[in-house]
């Protein structure tokens, strides 16, 4: 029998859909039986309901990927609405049932350790691990089958299946039994027809979702998981889908539970971040002992998917994949609700106003026929007819080409987004990008290349580079041991480690695990002294780790064992350090210490001196000498702590305790030196921000450096280009506000003062500053807290902007999650990726591409709905008008308007998708959201009075001109209402409106042609964005040329296949009737390149203002 399989209600078989071939059965046997009290499946039903109701609210569920972000992160989404589950369905009862069964937060950490077979130690071994993968399988949610028919349901019924479902219908009444006695055949073939465009539609449909879910399947991978395990007493990063039962494995500030854990060890300020899957706002202090009977509310188990905001600590994995609590609770997460996006709304805006029109006009129809026509002209326009007619109508009307339009776009995109390392969580996103007009973006680890280097080490004001110090230390002239002094706290206070498998590689080249900064910090104490020796000389008993509030990281240590040196480094021979005293090491931000240090070491090796005013103006002048080149300074301190000075009834693991360090215990610390490092900006930073300042964004730094650090790197990076500077003192506090004058756009270019603000200035900033603030072209914000970050963010959003925020810690992620768009950097913390929208996967400058690529798609849909309205709604509705109202012979039959919406239209629509940006897309002003829609009355404009007006006076004239030379003069046409004079023959008569018909329906064919080449562009010349000039790959577009082949392949088809010439009576037309259009084509695609020519040579002109 398996020795190390886990027992105690662990694992619940049940649990696992039974389709899952990666999890294997554990013996039922193992599994103990648990007398449960009625409260305990209460209590677990109530938390168990918080976290499914949760899950559902996450943004963006319709477009939202799943993905896994560096630790395994799965969000189960479906697309079927329906309502929630009561909690007392059996489906629901069955899973509270598992998780109440789950005991593994009773246990001590030696009972967890036994039953999971591990020493804390050690970790798992090799063999172990390959057993329990074989048995468990891998860390991977797999998320529940949809249901099929519903899936197959929405292909058909999706997008406008419904109303032309609706409209074939009504066709096949039409037919019979309105048609009775005599039915029309075309009546029943059209009903056939809008079946097969119904069937095409769902195919496309699920073709669509198909390969749009390998495109989502491709960017997961993009970002690989991964999580710090303890195996074989080696630490190393592995996969978080290698993960089993029985790992231990290290938190830290940033990471996200990559399974179910069981902490064993935990720093007093480990908190975690549960609102993924409960939705509490407020962080929960972790532990190690149970706090609660109920496993979903105690404190000493980490759940899969939480988020470690503060702190640091150690767990054993106790369960993994469709095991995990998460992964429970997504087999009931099938009913979550999406929520429309900005560009969904506008297509749905669009939608709305189209199918109105369309209402309008059928209704118009309708009232016409039974208040006037059918009285005063009975037999004109019969019941059938009038229903093929109002049919007719509202399928024209509406572009049926759009949704398909709109899921290509967003395919193209989310493919040269992927091309270009940006991971778009949600597509419809990129959108909103585009509208950006404030992108506020941290500094490490964004601007700046995250890889930072000790080069400076200051004690007092005797300044040493790392190669100086470290010579000092070899040669003995290390005065008092200061150096070795500031290499012991720089390798024991610190969060970082070496990996055990590069131990042996130099110091540069050795694998780190930690941030940057510390990272940084601990090679830097590796060069000058031994970290390992330092580490052995001290036993950690209490630490603090860094975070963005407090800005430091504390460490409370004393010796490791009687062998340990008496004075071991921070230590010196001035000190008086007992056996059993304790050393307090603190290293942070200067302007945060500083005003915790009464001592300062002496340079030349003497008793610490007193931090007097003038030794700290000497200190001071050094940070800001470093900062002013754009280091970043940290100050390291030391106070020693004797035992008696810590009250007994005081634990070190007690909560209290932690309070008492800070009150008592952190304070009259002794300053050691400053260190300096460097965190060169990224190559492509100034091309990148200058781009985004031409194409109308405001680019500002957000950091909680110190200022002069933050203003220096905002210079190296073109933020700040102004010689001239402005601070708070420079705004006015009591302006009133509507003497302040306001960001215009068009003054980008004029040259105005640069501001940097720093945290403490936000916070007592008047509502007139921060108004005064909001309209400056250059901002740095330094010093800057998480919250001074939302509310930075909440500022700029609620003066109108559309904010977009980069970063990568943890302390950007509430400012992140606020901003319209928010944008991580695939480096950066598991927090901050989940909370962003989109992740950078390599360089910044890539954030150049979202851009342009959000304010294309917008662009791109514009464009196919102004290519398919002329043609597919005008110049269709005209002839009905005109057979009502006029009594004119419908000179476009209700089969041939289908074709164009349906058929002809569609791939050349389809083919604006891949247009590529047209140049000076990236120098135009954001779209503004309020004001610039998808349609607005120049759009429309555009589309019925220039493009559909003339396809209509065109096609109109050819058709009567052909009746004209057949002898059926066009004014015995008008108000004749189907009475003919009696010199004409109506089997002539019929034959002929056929043919004009079909020269009606080449001309607006043909036509659109012209159309398609002239909507490509907004107000750039065909010759300038020539989309046939193939050896220019940012201009051409290689569907253009097939759309309108194919488009012709149609036309003829049904125009010349004897089947639909005998069914729906269309025709072959007169050569000359063929190449006419494409002159027409050739006539229009003219105008508007004149329209164009204006409109470049008077950007202020009359046709500027109307252009769309």
């Amino acid at each position: 029998m398996i020795e190390d399989i886990e027992r105690d209600g662990m694992i619940d078989l049940k649990s696992i859909d039974s389709h899952s071939t990666s999890q294997q059965h554990v013996p039922q046997t193992l599994l103990k039986s648990i007398t449960i009290r009625d409260a305990a499946p209460d209590n677990n039903a109530l938390g168990l309901e918080r976290m499914r109701r949760a899950t559902h609210s996450r943004r963006d569920s319709a477009s939202r990927m799943v993905g896994e972000f560096r630790t395994l992160s799965i969000d189960v989404t479906d697309t079927q609405r329906q309502r929630s589950a009561p909690l007392t369905s059996s489906k629901t009862a069955g899973t509270v049932k598992d998780i109440a069964e789950l005991e593994w937060h009773k246990y001590s950490v030696d009972e967890v350790l036994q039953r999971l077979s591990v020493n804390r130690k050690v970790g798992l071994e090799d063999e172990q691990v390959k057993r329990k993968l074989g048995q468990y399988g891998s860390n991977e949610v797999i998320p529940p089958k949809p249901n099929l028919f519903l899936k197959w349901l929405n292909y058909v019924l999706g997008g406008f299946g419904t109303l032309l479902l609706l409209a074939s219908i009504l066709c096949f009444i039409a037919w019979k039994p309105l048609g009775e006695p005599n039915p029309s055949a075309a009546n029943l073939a059209l009903a056939v027809v809008l079946l097969l465009v119904i069937a095409i539609q769902t195919v496309f449909n699920a073709w669509q979702d198909f390969s749009t879910g390998k495109v989502m399947a491709s960017i997961t991978g993009l970002l690989p998981s991964a999580v710090l395990v303890l195996r074989n007493s080696i630490q190393s990063q592995l996969p978080a889908k290698a993960l089993v039962p029985g790992d231990i494995i290290y938190v830290s500030l940033g990471n996200k539970l990559p399974a179910d854990i069981r902490f064993i060890d935990v720093s007093s300020d480990l908190k975690m971040d549960r609102s993924v899957l409960t939705g509490e706002s407020e962080p929960i202090q972790a532990a190690v002992v149970m706090t609660d009977e109920n496993m979903l509310e105690t404190k000493n188990i980490g759940l899969q998917g939480t988020l470690c905001v503060s702190g640091s600590g150690m767990g054993v994995v106790i369960q993994t994949g469709n095991l995990t609590v998460f992964g429970r609770i997504a087999k009931l997460s099938s009913t979550g609700a999406p929520s429309l996006t900005t560009l969904q709304r506008e297509i749905l805006r669009f939608v709305i106003i189209i199918v109105c029109c369309a209402i309008t006009i059928a209704l118009a129809v309708i009232i016409a026929w039974g208040a006037w026509l059918n009285k005063k002209h009975k037999g004109f326009i019969t019941v059938p007819t009038l229903i093929v007619d109002i049919v007719s109508v509202c399928v024209a009307f509406i572009p049926e080409g759009l949704p398909a339009s709109v899921t290509i776009s967003l395919a193209v995109i989310a493919n040269t987004l992927t091309k270009n390392k940006v991971l778009c969580k949600s597509l419809m996103t990129v959108e909103t990008l585009g509208s950006v007009n404030v992108l506020c973006s941290d500094k490490t680890g964004t601007l700046t290349e995250n890889k930072m280097t000790v080069t400076n080490l200051s004690i007092l004001d005797q300044e040493l580079d790392l190669t100086q110090a470290r010579d000092k230390i070899v040669s003995g002239k290390d005065n008092g041991k200061n150096i070795a002094q500031m290499a012991a706290i720089m390798g024991v206070c610190n969060a970082a480690s070496f990996d055990e498998s590069t131990l042996d590689q130099p110091v540069a080249l050795r694998l780190v695990n930690g941030d940057a900064t510390d990272s940084a910090i601990l090679r830097g104490a590796e060069t000058l002294r031994s970290v390992k020796e330092s580490l052995e000389e001290w036993a950690e008993v209490f630490k603090v780790n860094f975070n963005s509030k407090t800005k430091y990281m504390l460490k409370l240590c004393r010796r490791s064992s009687a062998k340990t040196p008496l004075f071991p480094a921070p230590c010196d021979t001035y000190n008086d350090f007992g056996p059993e005293d304790l050393m307090l090491m603190c290293k942070g931000a200067p302007d945060v210490l500083l005003k915790r240090c009464t001592f300062i070491n002496d340079p030349s090796g003497g008793p610490a001196l007193p931090l007097t005013d003038e030794t700290m103006a000497r200190l001071t002048a050094v940070q800001e000498k470093w900062s002013s080149k754009g280091q970043r300074v940290l100050l390291l301190a030391k106070r020693v702590i004797p035992r008696s000075s810590i009250p007994k009834e005081y634990s070190f693991d007690q909560p209290e305790f932690s309070d008492f360090v800070n009150t008592e215990l952190n304070q009259q610390l002794t300053v050691i030196g400053l260190v300096g490092l460097v965190d060169p900006p990224r190559q492509e930073i100034p091309e990148t921000v200058k781009i985004m300042r031409g194409a109308g964004i405001r680019f500002f730094m957000v950091t909680g450096d110190f200022q002069g650090t933050a203003a220096a790197i905002a210079e190296q990076c073109g933020i700040i280009t102004s010689s001239k500077i402005h601070y708070a003192k420079d705004l006015p506090r009591d302006l009133p506000l509507d003497q302040i004058q306001q960001y215009v756009i068009e003054n980008v270019n004029d040259r105005k003062p640069a501001l940097v603000l720093n945290g403490n200035d936000l916070m007592e900033m008047t509502e007139s500053q921060w108004e005064q603030a909001c309209q400056y072209l250059e901002i740095v914000f330094s010093r800057t807290t998480p919250e001074q970050k939302l509310r930075i963010v909440k500022e700029f959003q609620k003066r109108g902007n559309i904010v977009g925020m980069t970063g990568d810690g943890v302390n950007d992620a509430p400012s992140l999650k606020a901003a319209n768009v928010g944008i991580a950097m695939g480096g950066g913390s598991d927090v901050a990726m989940e909370a962003a929208d989109l992740v950078l996967l390599e360089s910044f400058s890539s954030i150049v591409v979202a851009v342009e690529y959000g304010r294309l798609v917008f662009d791109n849909l514009r464009k196919t709905c102004l290519y398919l309205l002329p043609a597919g709604s005008f110049s269709e509705l005209m002839p009905i008008l005109l057979n009502v109202f006029l009594g004119l012979p419908q000179i476009l039959s209700s089969l041939q308007m289908i074709i164009i919406c349906v058929v002809t239209d569609v791939l050349p629509a389809i083919s604006m998708c891949f247009e590529k940006p047209e140049a000076g897309l990236l120098t135009r002003p954001p779209r503004n959201t309020k004001k610039d829609k998808l349609i607005n009355w120049k759009f429309l404009l555009q589309a019925y009075g220039f493009l559909g007006l003339l396809e209509s006076l065109c096609a109109m004239s050819m058709s009567f001109w052909w009746l004209d030379k057949q002898g059926f003069k066009f004014k015995d046409l008008v108000l004749a209402y189907g009475g003919l004079p009696p010199q004409y023959n109506q089997d002539a008569y019929n034959e002929a409106v056929n043919k004009a018909q079909s020269i009606y329906f080449f001309t607006l064919v043909g036509m659109q042609f012209g159309n398609l080449l002239s909507t490509r562009t907004r107000r750039l010349s065909i010759f300038q964005h020539n989309p046939f000039k193939w050896s220019d790959e940012s201009k051409r577009n290689y569907w253009i040329i097939p759309s309108m082949i194919a488009s012709l392949v149609f036309l003829f088809f049904f125009s010349y296949v004897p089947f639909f010439q005998h069914t729906f009576l269309t025709r072959g037309v007169p050569v000359q009737h063929i190449f006419i259009p494409f002159t027409f084509a050739i006539g229009l695609l003219s105008l508007d390149e004149t329209r164009k020519f204006f409109i470049r040579r008077y950007p202020k002109g009359f046709l500027t203002k109307i252009a769309w």
